[in-house]
C-alpha cells in the first residue's frame, strides 16, 4: 500500500469530492443480495439528481429481483485507493411510474433512454441512508459522512 502524500481531507472537502463524482461518473457497483443472503454485484450507468441515484436494469435479471425484493442496496465508485460507498433504501418504477425528469436527465447523462427498451426494464431509485469516502489508510477514521441519511457535521 501507498501511503498518501497529501493531508487527509477534512468532511466538507470529501462530501464535495463525493457529490463531484457522482455527477461525472457514468457506472457505479451495484451489489445487492438474494432472500437467502447471496451476494450480486454488476456495474451499472447510473443518474445523480442530487437527492437520490436512479438506475435501471430488467426486473428478471439478479439485481432487479433483488433491488425489488430486499429493498436496499449498496453502491460503490473507485478503486481501492480512492473510495466511495453508498447505502440506500431502494424505490422501483416502471418506465410509466419513473418520473420524466428522471427519465430525460438518464437519457442526457448516458445516452440510452430505457422506458422504449421495453416492460421488463424497471427504475430503481435509491436514496442514500449512508455515505462512506475515503483515500488509502490516513483518511479511515473520518470516512462515515453520512448516517440514517442525514450528512455528518461539518460536511
Amino acid at each position: 500500500m501507498t501511503i498518501m502524500e497529501q493531508q487527509p481531507r477534512d468532511p466538507a472537502r470529501r462530501k464535495r469530492d463525493v457529490l463531484a463524482r457522482l455527477e461525472r461518473e457514468l457506472d457505479i457497483w451495484v451489489a445487492s443480495a438474494d432472500p437467502e443472503g447471496g451476494p450480486y454485484l454488476v456495474p451499472l450507468s447510473f443518474l445523480w439528481d442530487g437527492t437520490d441515484l436512479w438506475l435501471v436494469t430488467r426486473s428478471t435479471n439478479p439485481t432487479g429481483l433483488n433491488l425489488a425484493a430486499d429493498g436496499r442496496a449498496r453502491l460503490a465508485l473507485g478503486d481501492t485507493r480512492d473510495v466511495v460507498l453508498l447505502d440506500g433504501e431502494v424505490t422501483t418504477y416502471t418506465s410509466q411510474e419513473v418520473p420524466p425528469e428522471a427519465a430525460d436527465a438518464f437519457h442526457a447523462k448516458t445516452g440510452w433512454d430505457a422506458r422504449g427498451s421495453g416492460p421488463a426494464y424497471r427504475w430503481y431509485r435509491v436514496r442514500p441512508t449512508a455515505v462512506q469516502a475515503w483515500h488509502e489508510e490516513p483518511e479511515l477514521a473520518g470516512r462515515h459522512l453520512m448516517r440514517d441519511g442525514v450528512w455528518a457535521a461539518g460536511t
